[in-house]
């Protein structure tokens, strides 16, 4: 992992709607690199559908954002290039049926094939094991996991995991992706006020690392930059005549589930999923844009769903 520094963020009257109302609307951001940002809001507010906007992953209709200087909606693909998604319900959910080590390998393989440099394919096996050994173990030690204090060690199964523990897990998946920006949702979900504390102390030391972290939660620390987002935003609104039908879903192709390995069981992220289109590339859909998602309080979930299968 090595990581020159974090992502600036700026947003102005950002806003995203769909045919039945507005999802969120009206957010100004400035956060200066390495920040510690805190999407606020009540479940259903559009929190997780602001996040993926910022992370590239969705696209606002109204206003603009600016991520590590890469104008969001018009880039982004490259927004999507330097950040990076931690544990997002129904996006990047862990596998259960793998053990732990075999959640990083598969990372480490899948990395390795689609995101890293074509040159690095050309290395020694030795020399790229001994570097996936160090960026997993860089990893590691920033989110503060040992694997050796799992129950079973590197051959636990992710669904033995607990709820920090699974935290921990994905956050090391996204930063060995050497992500500019870190986004997690729904940070203190089924977590005590001990373990939230915790968890809250564990971005503090990814932010001071130098990667900008953006938190979606339903109470945000004061020493964090909070983004509030009001649970009515998407409720009680007539329907846009002018919105576009539901998007039509495109999958994604199949992933390898097995390759050559090169002798390690440590993994690396794959979290900037390839794009998926409805519309041609033309003057309303530049080629770095994702089509706009029709999504409302109701429909966010099913718009969710269809960015984790991008």
């Amino acid at each position: 992992m090595d990581v020159a520094h974090g992502a600036a963020i700026r947003a102005e009257n950002l806003g995203m709607k769909g045919p039945r109302g507005w999802v969120f609307r009206g957010i100004t951001l400035d956060a200066s690199p390495g920040a510690l940002i805190a999407v606020e809001g009540a479940s259903g507010s559009g929190r997780t559908c602001l996040l993926l906007a910022l992370t590239g992953r969705m696209k606002p209709t109204e206003g603009w954002a600016e991520v590590a200087g890469h104008r969001v909606p018009r880039k982004m693909a490259a927004v999507r290039r330097i950040s990076a998604l931690g544990p997002v319900p129904d996006v990047t959910d862990l596998d259960p049926s793998l053990t732990v080590a075999e959640q990083l390998r598969e990372r480490a393989l899948l990395r390795r094939r689609y995101d890293g440099p074509v040159r690095a394919l050309l290395r020694p096996r030795a020399e790229r094991a001994a570097r996936t050994r160090s960026a997993v173990s860089a990893a590691l030690d920033l989110v503060g996991l040992d694997l050796d204090t799992l129950p079973k060690g590197p051959r636990t199964s992710v669904r033995m995991l607990e709820r920090l523990e699974e935290l921990r897990l994905s956050l090391a998946l996204a930063l060995l992706a050497d992500p500019q920006l870190v986004a997690v949702d729904d940070l203190d979900l089924k977590l005590s006020p001990a373990e939230r504390d915790e968890a809250w102390e564990l971005l503090r030391t990814i932010a001071a690392s130098g990667v900008t972290v953006l938190a979606v939660c339903s109470e945000a620390p004061s020493d964090a930059i909070r983004v509030p987002v009001p649970s009515s935003a998407g409720q009680n609104l007539a329907p846009d005549p002018a919105a576009r039908p539901g998007a039509t879903e495109h999958t994604a192709p199949a992933q390898p589930q097995d390759a050559p390995g090169d002798g390690t069981d440590t993994g690396v992220d794959s979290t900037d999923p390839p794009e998926h289109r409805v519309d041609p590339p033309g003057p309303d859909h530049p080629t770095d844009e994702l089509p706009q998602q029709d999504t409302t309080q109701e429909g966010a979930a099913g718009a969710i769903t269809e960015a984790g299968r991008a």
